[in-house]
């Protein structure tokens, strides 16, 4: 079945080439001012050597010798150079964000075209807080640094080497020291990613879970009122933080020694150069103007080690985030068209369900050996005790979910032979609780067919029944509903959701419970326009109230995954004990 994202995160490390090279589809648009940015940093990084440099010939000649001739033009220089060093910092600084904020709107584009594509069973098994996490979240936390990451690194490699040149030009002796303490410094660095990777998987988790009950608290707030659920959000949302900070702690006692471990290596790197150096002078191997330029570049070459450490854990993180985006890139729908899937152009016969089996978790089935045979053009109810599966019968029809056995077809066609747009294309589903979106009221009808001419609209609201509401607004159609249709009534948005399905002119529909959670008036009301809808289409409707079903052309009864009753509703009301009878008599008795 579906993926659970929050079981997706184990797999072997990537090198840090491998990080780059799954990038890279993303970078290569922009991979000329991606290299322009990067290419900056070699001349940033290089000039931090001019400072260290230059003080060699003016130490010498002015402090030491005191002549007369001193090099005035050397403060200049050094300013100068740094006024260059800060205008292409800017220009890098500049070009990196540019290109940065470009990969990741293209990532998060292809991120989301992915989630758009995924099944139903998918978002049945993810929370909405891991689904915003990692199709999101993940990729703010890679893409800003990507480049960013690249341009520090190369700025550090090209001012590092510059620094080392410099110490080898003064005093080769003393670089020898200053090179080894540097090296045993980084070593520590191989071991962080293995030691943080857990910790980040984790807090990816609870961070979308934090998510969730955001989600949660905005879209049952009048739940959480109506119960006084309150105290029982804070404290559930409350055990998530502290789980949080645990997590935070963790990260902290992994990482936190790195810091101070290199400023120690760090101060006995420069002790030992300082006293060794000292010696040099002395003994006339060294001059102090090489000394002070030698203790000038290692202190600039050491500043950046000492505090790498923070720095580094930021890459990390950075490097584990694309991780997570290429699993999510490498998942596939469960779901979809195949390679040769042909194009359902229309419903001339029927539409068939051969020896159907279906379980949404491995081990209990929830339909078992449906078999039905429903002619083009009829109406087919559904009745039955709730959670029987009457729901998941018609959503395996537009392959919401694909059957584990049987299979279902429409003119003789198994439904998984046709591309998975034209076979929706047919069927509009009415749903018991249907999700509008933010916008307006012709915002939401369009949706069943954005090309809809202003003819076909005013014949949609009309059939739905919902004119005289629309016609009571000062906007019209263009009135705004507000999110998830939060301005309009109950009886308004399952019209609304009618009006839709009109538009969209489907021979198939699905009425899923379309009038259980009316008031007598408003389902009235919808009834009327459902009766609309049904029209000279093929049917499926779920029904818990039998008024609404008593004129269709065959009503199944579904208790526990089976069949257990099929008839008209004369013919089952005449069986002595059945279930169809039973429910009735229950209803109307």
């Amino acid at each position: 079945m579906s993926i659970s994202l929050k079981a997706v995160g184990n797999v072997p490390v990537m090198e840090f080439s491998a990080h780059y090279k799954k990038m890279w589809p993303y970078v290569k648009p922009y991979w000329v001012r991606a290299i322009i940015a990067v290419a900056l940093s070699i001349p940033i990084g290089a000039l931090d050597a001019v400072i260290a440099l230059s003080l060699k010939p003016y130490m010498d000649i002015v402090l030491v010798d005191k002549s007369a001739q001193s090099p005035a033009f050397i403060p200049l220089v050094i300013v100068l150079f740094t006024i260059f060093q800060g205008g292409l910092n800017y220009m890098a600084t500049y070009m990196n964000a540019w290109v940065g904020m470009k990969i990741t709107q293209d990532v998060k584009r292809e991120l989301y075209k992915k989630l758009l594509a995924f099944e139903p069973g998918f978002f049945d098994k993810n929370d909405s807080g891991i689904i915003i996490q990692r199709f999101s979240g993940d990729v703010d936390a890679a893409c800003t640094g990507l480049l960013d990451n690249v341009r520090t690194f190369a700025s550090r490699i090209f001012s590092s080497i510059s620094l080392i040149g410099v110490l080898i030009y003064n005093s080769w002796q003393l670089s020898i020291i200053a090179i080894i303490v540097l090296a045993l410094a980084l070593l520590p660095l191989a071991y962080v990613r293995r030691l943080i990777k857990n910790v980040v998987t984790e807090q990816v988790k609870e961070g979308g879970t934090i998510l969730t009950k955001y989600n949660e608290t905005y879209s049952g707030n009048k739940t959480v009122a109506s119960y006084n659920l309150q105290k029982r959000m804070y404290d559930k949302y409350d055990s998530t933080l502290k789980r949080l900070f645990k997590l935070g702690i963790k990260m902290v006692q992994k990482t936190a020694w790195l810091t101070p471990m290199m400023h120690i290596m760090v101060s006995i790197g420069v002790g030992a150069v300082i006293g060794f150096g000292s010696y040099l002078i002395v003994n006339g191997t060294i001059t102090s103007g090489s000394f002070v330029s030698f203790i000038t570049a290692l202190i600039m070459l050491y500043n950046p080690v000492k505090n790498i450490g923070k720095s580094f854990n930021a890459v990390q993180v950075s490097f584990l985030a694309i991780e997570r985006i290429s699993e999510v890139l490498d998942l596939e729908p469960e779901i979809k068209s195949l390679p040769n899937a042909v194009e359902l152009k229309k419903i001339k016969k029927n539409i068939k369900f051969e020896n159907v089996d279906f379980e949404y978790d491995a081990g209990a089935p929830v339909l078992k050996n449906i078999s039905l045979d429903v002619k083009a053009g009829t109406t087919m109810a559904f009745v039955g005790n709730s959670g029987g599966g009457k729901s998941t019968i018609v959503s395996l029809l537009p392959r919401f979910y694909d059957v584990c056995g049987g299979r279902i077809l429409i003119d003789g066609t198994d439904i998984r032979e046709f591309d998975i747009n034209s076979l929706r294309d047919k069927i509009a589903v009415v749903f018991q609780d249907n999700f509008l979106f933010g916008g307006t009221l012709r915002d939401n009808i369009l949706l069943g067919k954005p090309d809809a001419t202003e003819k076909e609209i005013e014949t949609a609201v009309k059939m739905a029944c919902l004119d005289d509401f629309v016609a009571d607004l000062e906007k019209g159609l263009d009135t705004e509903i507000g999110e998830r249709g939060a301005l309009l009534s109950g009886g308004q948005r399952q019209r609304l959701s009618i009006a839709r399905a009109f538009v969209k002119n489907a021979p198939i529909v699905i009425l899923d419970e379309a009038t259980s959670a009316l008031d007598n008036k408003s389902e009235a009301v919808v009834q009327k326009a459902i009766e609309n809808l049904m029209k000279d289409r093929t049917v499926f409707v779920i029904a818990h109230r039998l008024s609404t079903v008593q004129n269709a052309d065959r009503i199944v009864v579904i208790n526990d995954g089976q069949i257990v009753e099929s008839g008209t509703h004369k013919e089952l009301l005449e069986l002595e004990n059945g279930a169809y009878r039973t429910l009735y008599n229950a209803q109307f008795k």
